[in-house]
């Protein structure tokens, strides 16, 4: 029998805890569910979860805040819960590091699908090293771009600037992979979040475009390429 999926959940509406805690155990999912930040932060590192859901605006340790300090010890999957698609909390929890957002109120059968789709981005395996493996769009291999100022191993997953190695999280690796597959090749926001995020649906293109801004700040901002009104492209 296979180990089930660990869930952080951290969300201080004891309605919407206890439901959702509900629905995704019902789903198959072991669910460690916190009412704030402090908390959260506690069982995040008592029990090393294989996905974090943060509700952005929870007491003692904001969502926000969470994020961060989970992204400085771990590349663990996270989710923001957000009440308001058009808030400033969205975009701070990108930047934060979280690697997808749900805008609340949500469907049960809508989480989970997310969740999922996170998982299978970051080659999901149970424990505390899961997401760590990272399916690769292109062949294994060395590849070298900028006359070798940035190195890309796709075999070891790892990126090296100026020889120097560069941590990024598994949905930035999965980004750079996509556009080291078709160098000097535009691809659209809606292609990258088909391709990297996993939507069979349109999705909200500030997931893409804070994603690449961090992508630019660790690998160079001039590597990757604004095509205005098409998309991105990285630089042969």
């Amino acid at each position: 029998m296979a180990e089930q999926t660990h869930v952080l959940f951290v969300e201080d509406d004891d309605v919407i805890r206890e439901a959702t805690q509900l629905a995704l155990e019902r789903d198959g999912f072991a669910v460690t569910a916190m009412p704030d930040g402090l908390s959260g932060l506690e069982a995040f590192r008592a029990d090393r979860p294989d996905i974090a859901l943060l509700d952005v605006m929870v007491p003692g340790l904001d969502g926000v805040s969470l994020c961060r300090r989970i992204r400085d010890e771990s590349t663990v999957p996270v989710i923001m819960l957000s009440a308001r698609a058009d808030s400033i909390d969205v975009v701070l929890g990108l930047e934060a590091g979280a690697d997808d957002y749900v805008t609340k109120p949500f469907d049960g059968a809508v989480l989970v699908a997310r969740i999922r789709a996170v998982l299978r981005r970051f080659g999901h395996a149970s424990g505390p090293n899961a997401g760590t493996d990272v399916p690769s769009p292109v062949d294994g291999g060395l590849l070298s771009f900028g006359d070798g100022d940035l190195e890309i191993d796709t075999e070891g997953m790892e990126v090296l600037k100026g020889g120097v190695p560069v941590a990024l999280t598994p949905t930035e690796m999965r980004l750079l992979l996509e556009f080291s597959s078709a160098p000097g090749t535009v691809l659209s926001r809606d292609k990258l979040l088909e391709r990297v995020w996993d939507y069979g649906w349109g999705g909200d293109t500030r997931v893409v475009d804070v994603h690449v801004q961090r992508l630019r700040t660790k690998i160079g901002q001039d590597r990757i390429e604004t095509v205005r009104g098409f998309g991105y492209k990285l630089k042969a």
